[in-house]
């Protein structure tokens, strides 16, 4: 599988996902700039990558202008295609604001940025110590779109203690039910918050990060 990060104006985490690819997963890696539309060089068994950042600023609203880039008219094509996409932090922000995720991502309920290591869990499974760095990373959905996603197993990841428990002590943001990522109905597009391309290397001493990529299949 072969990986084409995007990078935004305000990207801020391109190369820290390029290296975690290239380095600690071994994988091919292509930067995509904004401006650009061709995909050319990756198949519907590829993945595009949306990093996280302060695209174009984060101006108008996290994630609202750069889905009118180029490259997203391209990777919008390319999802509903069938390729896979990841978009983490504000490349979450990014995919539901271009309608490939469902909800939105609102300010923390504290109302302040936060950049700490938190603990996630995949239906249920043991706690993966992953960082976060977000001041708009309350995910929300009206209750019937939760519920659909439930039903769906389109919930990827929720925030948890240490020990796996999920409650409101572990929610860091007041995500809607603990939710830290989603995928879409078609299991191709997934949205995260936290960043697991920051936990793949043993010289930080995490690597977690690693059993994200596996989970999602993109590894």
């Amino acid at each position: 599988m072969k990986f084409g990060v995007v990078v935004f104006p305000g990207s801020n985490c391109d190369r820290d996902m390029q290296d975690s690819l290239q380095q600690d997963l071994n994988k091919e890696v292509i930067m995509l700039w904004h401006k650009d539309k061709d995909l050319s060089a990756f198949s519907t068994n590829d993945c595009i990558v949306l990093p996280g950042g302060f695209s174009y600023g984060d101006y108008l609203r996290c994630g609202a202008i750069a889905r009118f880039s180029p490259m997203m008219q391209s990777v919008l094509e390319f999802a509903n295609k069938g390729g896979k996409v990841l978009g983490v932090c504000n490349g979450f922000q990014i995919l539901c604001e271009i309608g490939l995720l469902p909800g939105v991502l609102l300010q923390n309920a504290n109302q302040q940025f936060i950049c700490k290591n938190v603990f996630i869990n995949h239906n249920g499974g043991g706690a993966l110590k992953i960082p976060i760095a977000h001041g708009e990373g309350r995910f929300y959905a009206n209750d019937a779109t939760l519920n659909d996603l439930e039903k769906n197993n389109q919930v990827l990841f929720r925030y948890c203690t240490e020990t796996g428990e999920i409650n409101d002590a572990a929610n860091p943001n007041g995500a809607a039910r603990n939710i830290a990522g989603i995928r879409n109905a078609q299991n191709n597009v997934f949205g995260m918050m936290p960043h697991p391309e920051r936990a793949t290397s043993t010289a930080l001493h995490n690597i977690d990060g690693k059993k994200v990529f596996e989970l999602l299949q993109i590894n």
